[in-house]
């Protein structure tokens, strides 16, 4: 937790780790607060058609009852424990579970598709997975293709038992707790196996990214699902550690209205809203109140997204930057000092975070955004799979470790700018361009509802920027819009920058967590110059 200071630099100063040896996530998030105040609101259960307030009391009972079932059916520690279910108090309750009988917790997300499934229960070998009814019938399809997977619990078909409260194992800080996988993005997904310390590793981002969190009357949802470390670790678990109510809401898709419906009903003030979210509300004209704060993370927002917020949302939006392996590590804090446009954020007292060149060396131009070996936030390594592990480090001259994020940036004044990722970056005649700063100034302009930005192969230039634009209603798509638009991104950032090619879509590729999937758009780009060249040598 962040100490009480009064300055960025004090809160650097005189921030220490404190990690105990012996550490379990389930009992940290959970028994504590239910042996010392059992009536506390751990969460603000809004799936169904009443708000019902739930007690850390009866999240420990829930979660002590699936304890005792697992063990029941002979889940050893270590065991892979699959959670295949959205927004609830049962999930809140199996993660706690299975993290309090020492074994790993694997969450799942609920639109996935059968291969999606199959390949993280099998890469997991998982023997156990916790779920609703109709994740049962989903799995149900697959257990033949699955022999380690022996069990499919549905908590509220199963004959829990209902004994005396279950005492959490005396797990190590460091044993595994946690297996996430990332959302594919570069590649076949990659099981992150993070430790029980993991918890608190994530604490000092969450609380700067809203405003030293925990205030009284703070109330934490976000319409990212739990399956996700966005919403498990990002808002469910910290907010449970911390006693901070947590909104469960279910939202298979997101809608503005939908989004202020739950804010009102479950008295939310703290949000995490993912970028996509926000561009959203945006465009729908929404406007939302009595929120303390706004996190976001996952893309840059840039100064268009800032400036709506503070109009808007009535709050400075604070960005923050991570990844599945190591997240939370940079942040922007509102009350602490400003934004900077096109930054997103500071780096996260504990965490040694830097920009460095292929030796491992710190640079002041562009190059690796990095984190040293040794935050309690890191994963312990990607399960199965040492090679992709040894891969994700670099080794500096002093012999420190780095965990490479895959991602591009500059450190300016203390802040760190997100260019792009390793293989966004564009190159053309000569210059290195980031798709983000392009995707933020088309997005200012009033046709674009959605923007992404990629390098398309040219044989003079290397490649040339191309941008792939959703219309705002009312825009048609036209040649005229399309000069305009270039012409917009010319004279506010850099002829060399600006988009030579712009394609109008119904809708961009995007991942289950909003972000863009630029390597889809790259393909488009690739198969439209081979078209253009069969179209030429005919």
């Amino acid at each position: 937790m962040l100490p009480a200071a009064v300055t960025y630099p004090d809160l650097c100063t005189r921030f220490r780790w404190h990690i105990p040896a012996r550490y379990n996530m389930g009992r940290d998030s959970c028994d504590k607060w239910a042996e010392r105040e059992p009536e506390r609101v751990a969460i603000i259960d809004l799936t169904g058609s009443e708000r019902r307030n739930v007690t850390f009391a009866e999240l420990r009972k829930k979660a002590d009852a699936l304890a005792r079932h697992l063990i029941a059916l002979g889940t050893p520690p270590g065991a892979r424990v699959g959670v295949l279910r959205t927004q609830s108090v049962w999930t809140a309750a199996a993660h706690i579970a299975v993290w309090k009988i020492g074994a790993i917790s694997m969450p799942l997300f609920k639109l996935f598709g059968e291969q999606a499934l199959l390949s993280r229960l099998s890469d997991s070998g998982a023997m156990a997975v916790i779920t609703d009814p109709a994740g049962a019938q989903t799995l149900a399809a697959l257990k033949p293709r699955l022999p380690e997977l022996t069990h499919v619990i549905v908590p509220e078909e199963a004959a829990l038992p209902d004994d005396a409260p279950f005492t959490a194992a005396d797990t190590a800080a460091d044993d595994p707790a946690l297996l996430i996988y990332t959302s594919g993005t570069t590649g076949a997904p990659k099981g992150a196996l993070h430790a029980h310390r993991v918890l608190l590793g994530h604490l000092p981002g969450v609380e700067m990214s809203h405003d030293l969190l925990p205030q009284t009357g703070d109330v934490l949802w976000t319409p990212a699902d739990w399956a996700w470390i966005g919403g498990l670790l990002d808002v469910l678990m910290p907010g449970l550690h911390h006693g901070v109510p947590v909104v469960a809401a279910r939202m298979d898709k997101f809608t503005p209205e939908g989004c202020a419906e739950i804010i009102d009903r479950g008295g939310v003030k703290n949000v995490f809203f993912p970028p996509t979210a926000l561009k959203l509300l945006k465009a729908s004209g929404t406007k939302l109140g009595h929120l303390r704060t706004v996190a976001s993370g996952g893309e840059p927002l840039g100064s268009e997204m800032l400036s709506w917020g503070k109009e808007a949302l009535h709050v400075t939006i604070n960005e923050f930057y991570g990844q599945t392996e190591c997240n939370m590590v940079v942040s922007s804090c509102a009350c602490l000092f400003g934004p900077k446009p096109g930054a997103t954020g500071r780096p996260v007292p504990g965490h040694d975070v830097s920009v460095i060149d292929p030796q491992g060396n710190p640079t002041t131009g562009e190059g690796d955004i990095a984190i040293r070996q040794g935050t309690p936030v890191m994963m312990l390594e990607y399960w199965n799979n040492p090679t992709a592990t040894a891969a994700k480090f670099r080794t500096a001259p002093d012999g420190s470790r780095w965990l490479l994020t895959g991602d591009r940036g500059v450190f300016e004044d203390g802040f760190i700018r997100f260019v792009g990722r390793d293989d966004d970056v564009i190159t053309s005649a000569g210059y290195r361009i980031g798709p983000a700063e392009i995707e933020d100034c088309l997005l200012t302009h009033p046709a674009v509802a959605q923007v992404g930005v990629v390098g398309k192969p040219d044989r003079e230039r290397t490649e040339i920027v191309k941008a792939y634009i959703v219309p705002r209603p009312g825009f048609e798509p036209s040649p005229e819009l399309a000069a305009a638009l270039q012409s917009h991104v010319r004279t506010r950032l850099a002829a060399y920058e600006y988009p030579r090619e712009i394609a109008f879509l119904g809708a961009l590729p995007m991942t289950v967590t909003g972000k863009i999937v630029r390597k889809e758009l790259r393909a488009r780009a690739e198969a439209e110059l081979t078209v253009e060249k069969q179209s030429e040598s005919v």
